[in-house]
């Protein structure tokens, strides 16, 4: 039991552990590590796959890039007087709906020379009407950036920008940065953990100025580097700016405000945070950092993707692009915007908002609303106390059955909840619990238990089978060699005949015989549960009832017994073969309380039995010869088995008791004995009890009649010799019926 208590001990404080970080009282790095490991196999595995057509990436690609002469537009960035062109084909050649750039313009556009011609005009040049005048009319069409902000107004053009997170003072101021969408007040002094920037890059004025809108594209990275959130809201200089995904989705609703939507009174959470920020009519989910899980929906090109040099230059059919959102970006490797992503270590980041964007309208993003701290501290206690209650008590093969039901359960739970639900269920704490106590209780069983089980078996392993053993293994501490009294059942078993068999043979074929008697009545006292006590020369001593203890002791012993006999008979072919004598067995059992344990000197100890009951079974083996009976048994084993037929043979006073018992043969198994050899019982009872009711004529009668039927009976020639012994001696009329022995 103590072993038990110690294993349900540790289990219930892995448990504890396991809930407190559940509940985020304590973090554990390498198991938050596995959450988004799990995670991203979760996503992964549960992604809906196929091609959004609702969005299509303008990809700068290595083809766009070529030189001119090649079919490109050249090294990035391209003129802006090239994008003004490809704003117009965009919305007046095919209709998108939207136009949203993972681009950055924080620098000037100086290809076009205007800044050199208007060098020019201000110093060597200076003093030149017609130069001037013919800079005047040029101008216009040379100012690119101009240009380019021209053709931005009155559409759907979302900009997008960078924060920085250097020090504040390190950290970049360029560009003009957009209004933000909500003041950090917004949250009426909540302690929200924002994630906030010191620096940005942004659009140049102009551009920004003309822009319907802008948004950030700084993506949440962690701490293994993957790209799985996006901040909802960043903060800077205390305002709150929205991504560029948020940005589109936005614009194309008609620019409706966010509203946060904080969690309920009440809530189980650490924080009264924000749980969601309501878009129009649409509802995006977001942490206690207001960042917004992307839901990824496939692999690279979920979405479709066209060469922003084939839009450029006409070559894309207008439906292919009309009414759609178009997010203009890069998938070429040597303009850096690959990330990594649960999908992908190489990802475009243009797709990453083409996710987010989709995942938006179809409010179709993973959430951990408030009350996942609750159903993960449910699942874990539930989890961890079949675990840690059950385990213990289990076989290691049950053990890992249950294990993985266990585990099964969780999985199938989970990912229900995810799939179906979108809401995010801490996966992997609660397995690796499971995983641990399963390692726990197994590493125990190995090692700790396999140590008791070596100490069973060096004390009892020379006493009872294997098979014992492993049962004894499981609880060692339940048992010793100290002594107690118990009851139990004794065998003793003894060759007839010995000393005459013994002087007939040579030493070797003596040894020879002995081992090949010995060994397979061993063997049957063993697959009966039986401990042998130990070998004196041709006789064997065993009991049952110890050291395990066994509620059926007396019927296991009988049933070894008779199987004994059985076995003895079937070895005669082969003895006889070998040219050895036959031999035969008596052997006596008794039933009742004894001592039992580690009895000696000294200097030697052995487990074994004493008491009366154990003479008594002594005494019994002895007088089957007596009888000419294989096995007598005392009256207590007798009632301890009545499934057995049993023939009552005597009743007797062995040497050295003034106490009579009486004794029994057993015939075999109650409905396995003949009507002939039960009527012929019957007929032996009648006359035991003429015998003891001196009733000397009938008994003879009885006695004559039975031994017609069994010439060979000694047990009729013995008690036809008492009759005529008792006739010329009568015993008196206080005569108990019994018979004393002598001798042993």
């Amino acid at each position: 039991m103590k072993k038990y208590i110690l294993r349900i001990a540790f289990g219930l404080i892995v448990v504890l552990v396991f809930l407190a970080h559940a509940t985020e009282r304590i973090t554990i790095a390498p198991l938050d590590q596995l959450e988004l490991l799990a995670y991203d196999a979760r996503l992964r595995l549960t992604m809906p796959g196929g091609v959004d057509n609702r969005i299509v990436i303008l990809d700068i690609d290595e083809r766009s890039l070529q030189e001119r002469e090649k079919g490109g537009e050249g090294h990035w960035p391209w003129p802006r007087d090239r994008l003004a062109i490809l704003l117009d084909k965009l919305f007046d050649r095919y209709g998108v709906a939207v136009v949203g750039f993972d681009v950055v313009w924080a620098e000037r556009d100086e290809s076009s020379g205007i800044r050199v011609l208007e060098r020019l005009a201000e110093r060597e040049l200076k003093n030149v009407p017609a130069f001037h005048s013919a800079l005047k009319q040029i101008k216009p069409g040379l100012e690119y950036d101009k240009l380019f902000a021209s053709k931005m107004k009155g559409r759907n053009v979302v900009l997008g920008y960078t924060f920085s997170s250097d020090e504040p003072e390190l950290a970049p101021k360029k560009g003009m940065l957009v209004s933000p969408v909500l003041p950090a007040a917004a949250f009426g002094g909540r302690n929200i953990r924002l994630i906030s920037f010191n620096g940005y890059t942004a659009n140049l004025e102009e551009l920004q100025q003309t822009a319907a809108s802008a948004g950030h594209f700084n993506p949440f990275v962690d701490g293994d580097g993957i790209t799985r959130r996006v901040p909802m809201l960043a903060e800077y200089d205390d305002g709150l700016y929205e991504p560029l995904s948020l940005a589109v989705v936005r614009l194309l609703l008609g620019s409706p405000p966010i509203k946060p939507v904080f969690v309920a009174e009440g809530s189980s959470n650490d924080y009264a945070g924000v749980e969601e920020l309501q878009v129009g009519s649409l509802r995006i989910p977001v942490d206690d950092r207001l960042t917004t899980l992307v839901p990824y929906r496939g692999a690279k090109n979920s979405f479709k993707y066209f060469s922003l040099v084939d839009v450029l230059n006409d070559r894309v059919d207008v439906a292919e692009l009309k009414g759609k959102i178009a997010l203009v970006g890069t998938t070429a490797p040597g303009l850096l915007d690959l990330r990594a992503t649960p999908i992908d270590s190489v990802y475009p980041g243009v797709e990453v908002h083409a996710n987010l964007i989709a995942g938006i309208l179809d409010e179709n993003i993973k959430q951990r609303p408030a009350y996942v701290i609750g159903v993960a501290f449910a699942l874990v206690l539930l989890a961890g106390l079949v675990m840690a209650l059950l385990q213990p008590l289990l076989t290691p093969a049950k053990s890992t059955w249950v294990t993985v039901l266990v585990v099964v359960l969780v999985l199938a739970i989970n990912l229900s909840v995810f799939h179906y639900g979108n809401v995010v269920l801490p996966l992997a704490p609660t397995v690796a619990m499971i995983l641990l106590l399963f390692t726990f209780n197994m590493a125990y069983g190995f090692f700790v238990e396999a140590r008791g089980k070596r100490q069973i078996t060096g004390l009892f392993g020379q006493y009872v089978p294997p098979e014992l053993v492993d049962e004894m293994a499981k609880d060692p501490e339940k048992f010793s060699m100290q002594g107690e009294s118990r009851e139990m059942t004794v065998l003793f078993t003894d060759v007839r005949g010995f000393t005459t068999i013994s002087e007939g043979l040579d030493p070797k074929a003596l040894s020879q015989l002995m081992n090949e008697f010995l060994t397979p009545l061993t063997e049957v006292i063993y697959r009966h549960r039986g401990t042998i006590d130990k070998y004196m020369g041709d006789c064997i001593m065993a009991f049952w009832g110890a050291p395990l203890p066994d509620p059926t002791h007396a019927r296991h012993a009988l049933l070894a017994a008779l199987e004994m006999q059985q076995t003895l008979r079937e070895l005669q072919p082969h003895f006889k073969a070998n040219n050895w004598p036959e031999i035969r067995i008596g052997v006596g059992l008794n039933t009742g309380r004894m001592s039992v344990g580690n009895m000696g000197s000294s200097i030697r100890l052995a487990y074994t039995v004493m008491g009366d009951a154990v003479n008594l079974a002594s005494r019994l083996e002895g007088i089957t010869k007596e009888y000419g009976a294989d096995i007598i048994v005392g009256e207590t084993t007798r009632e301890a088995v009545p499934d057995v037929v049993f023939r009552e043979v005597d009743r007797v006073r062995v040497k050295g008791k003034d106490v009579a018992v009486t004794i029994y043969e057993p015939v075999g198994l109650q409905g396995q004995v003949d009507r002939a050899r039960l009527e012929e019982i019957e007929s032996f009872h009648r006359s035991l009890e003429f015998y003891r009711s001196q009733n000397w004529d009938m008994a003879e009668r009885q006695l004559m009649l039975l031994q017609e039927l069994s010439p060979e009976s000694k047990l009729c020639k013995t008690f036809l010799q008492r009759i005529a012994f008792l006739r010329s001696r009568p015993p008196g009329a206080e005569w108990d019926g019994a018979f004393t022995f002598e001798t042993k």
